[in-house]
């Protein structure tokens, strides 16, 4: 039992002292801990202490050199004040030195002035005694001639007008005589000096156009199926296409050129182009009228560059370019309009007149053929609307007025574009006669066929030799083409005069046409 118990007890002192010892040690363990914090408390208080005073110091230092800048700043604009001052006050003492200058010259004038109205009392006073004595030496002259002023003035007048009237008319009288015998020299001089200045080709316009054709087979596909295409040309161009015997080429027939020149053109793009149908004949139609409407305007800014003239509209000189496209029995417009405003140039320089003016009114003097087939009335007033539309001078219209003896001619610029007008026109060549009466025949012969009942169109073709006539073949069959023919016939033998012989030939023309699928 005893040696139970002593084990046990030992155990139980052991863990006492285990006890006691760990308590111990633990103690001495937070008394360091204690220990080590207030140490790290202070260190930090100290730290804490020294960047105040770090941060102090440095606040000190930054004041110091702002308020070393702020006093430097001050002192410079202490400076640039006191140099403005300088500038100032030597400004003010300049300023009263000019006024102490004017005040001179103010004082130097009045003296001036004073001696100016003393002298001018003076002279008057000079006149005064010169006009007393002018005037008695009068009344002098008037007891001793027995004349007063007036009846003496009226005599001397009256002799002088009498000699002076007597030599004008003599003067006068030689001077006309000696102009009767020159003028028409003079006159014949100055045209002929005018003609030889200028100079220019002289082009004649015809009515028909030829288009040549890279082979005979184009003229089938111009034609197209049931003659859609060749209806859709002559329809939208207001041209006539004439497909004869004639290899490798078609006839355009118009008797408006620009039509023409549109046709002929719209015509050979769809050669080369190879697609002919209608509604590519439609979309190049509308392209070529937008290029000739180009075309046209650089027409007029040529002849006005050609000339040398300026500031014209440019509605006018689209106007002016449309003339390129008229004729004037067989005479290009255009190339006469220029031909007249050169020579109406040249005239007005040999008289003195003005140069630009004239050319001006020459070129415009026929402007109103360019629109006269699209507004009623005479290319004269239609001329002379345009012209006052565009402001022109009161020359030029009156020009364009009296070119043709219209009007009385109220300027000398209107009696030379007149005279230059009848200069181009008569120049040898420059316009056919029979070419206009040729067109008109062609016309006639076309409208004599075309008013006859079931002539769908009728062609003018061999210089009017021969009348081509298509009938509807619905309408018209082949026993009443011969009565077609012969009624023409009598109708032109009725209506018409011309040379020689007409042939007419009625064509009727049928086609069955199937398309196989």
């Amino acid at each position: 039992m005893d040696s139970i118990l002593f084990p046990i007890l030992l155990i139980v002192i052991g863990a006492i002292v285990g006890f006691a010892v760990s308590f111990i040690i633990n103690s001495k363990k937070v008394t360091n801990a204690s220990k080590e914090a207030e140490k790290i408390m202070e260190q930090a208080k100290k730290d804490i202490e020294k960047a105040k005073r770090d941060a102090a110091i440095e606040q000190k230092e930054e004041a110091h050199k702002q308020k070393m800048d702020l006093e430097k700043e001050i002192r410079e604009k202490k400076a640039e004040l006191k140099e403005s001052e300088n500038r100032l006050l030597m400004r003010e003492a300049n300023i009263d030195k000019r006024d102490e200058m004017y005040q001179k010259r103010e004082t130097i004038l009045d003296e001036r002035e004073e001696k100016l109205s003393e002298r001018q009392m003076e002279i008057q006073n000079e006149k005064s005694k010169v006009e007393e004595i002018k005037r008695e030496q009068l009344e002098l002259l008037e007891k001793i001639s027995g004349f007063s002023k007036d009846k003496a003035r009226e005599l001397v007048m009256s002799q002088v007008r009498e000699n002076m009237n007597k030599e004008i008319a003599e003067y006068i009288r030689e001077r006309e005589n000696e102009a009767k015998l020159d003028a028409d020299k003079t006159a014949r001089e100055l045209i002929v000096s005018s003609m030889q200045k200028y100079a220019a080709d002289i082009a004649s316009d015809q009515t028909v156009t030829v288009v040549d054709l890279p082979n005979d087979d184009m003229k089938g596909r111009i034609i197209g199926r049931e003659g859609r295409n060749i209806r859709t040309i002559e329809a939208i161009t207001g041209v006539d296409l004439i497909i004869d015997d004639t290899p490798e080429a078609v006839v355009l027939s118009s008797f408006d050129p620009l039509r023409r020149e549109i046709a002929r053109v719209t015509l050979d793009t769809l050669i080369k182009d190879g697609r002919i149908h209608p509604t590519r004949i439609e979309e190049l139609y509308d392209k070529v009228c937008k290029d000739m409407k180009k075309k046209i305007i650089e027409f007029g800014q040529d002849a006005v560059f050609e000339l040398g003239l300026t500031k014209f509209d440019p509605e006018l000189i689209e106007i002016i370019g449309k003339l390129h496209f008229r004729t004037s029995y067989g005479q290009n417009a255009l190339q006469h309009s220029i031909e007249v405003s050169h020579l109406s140039g040249l005239l007005a320089a040999e008289l003195g007149e003005d140069i630009v003016l004239a050319k001006r009114a020459g070129l415009l003097h026929d402007i109103g053929k360019a629109i006269d087939h699209e507004i009623e009335g005479s290319h004269v007033d239609i001329g002379v609307d345009i012209a006052k539309k565009y402001h022109e001078d009161e020359v030029v219209i009156n020009a364009i007025a009296s070119h043709h003896g219209d009007t009385q001619a109220t300027s000398v610029i209107s009696t030379i574009v007149a005279i230059a007008d009848a200069l181009s026109a008569s120049r040898p060549g420059a316009r056919n006669d029979s070419l206009e009466n040729y067109i008109k025949r062609l016309s006639q012969l076309e409208e004599a066929a075309n008013e006859i009942k079931g002539v769908e169109k009728a062609f003018a073709v061999q210089a009017g030799r021969e009348l081509r006539v298509i009938v509807k073949p619905e309408e018209i069959d082949d026993i009443e083409s011969h009565k077609v023919a012969r009624e023409i016939k009598e109708k032109i033998e009725s209506t018409m005069k011309y040379p020689g012989t007409i042939k007419i030939t009625v064509i009727r023309e049928t086609r069955a046409q199937e398309e196989a699928k």
